[in-house]
């Protein structure tokens, strides 16, 4: 299962498992955002190589504007993920506070 929506403080909030059954959910929100953005990822398990791509994919969209992703409360196994995909150079990412 996977949810996407906006936070209470504007920021997107993602829950569950971003892989590519959910890419077309996640790429839907995310083509509806225009500024600069933080992502919550404290309640996200997993994200595969097509949820990086659609994170990807919307991060140079916004940049074309100066505007950037930034995703915080990362897990340890997902900070992995963009740090061997380096990632972790086109994002700013902030780990989960334990």
């Amino acid at each position: 299962m996977f949810e996407i929506n906006f936070g209470g403080d504007g920021e997107i909030v993602c829950s569950g498992r971003l892989d590519a059954a959910q890419c077309d959910r996640a790429l839907s929100f995310l083509d509806g955002v225009s500024d600069a953005r933080t992502l919550d990822f404290s309640a996200l398990e997993y994200i595969s190589s097509a949820g990086l791509g659609i994170l990807l994919k919307t991060q140079k969209r916004l940049a074309e504007n100066g505007a950037a992703l930034k995703i915080v409360n990362v897990n340890n196994h997902i900070h992995d993920v963009f740090r061997y995909s380096g990632f972790n150079t086109i994002f700013d990412i902030e780990a989960k506070q334990e």
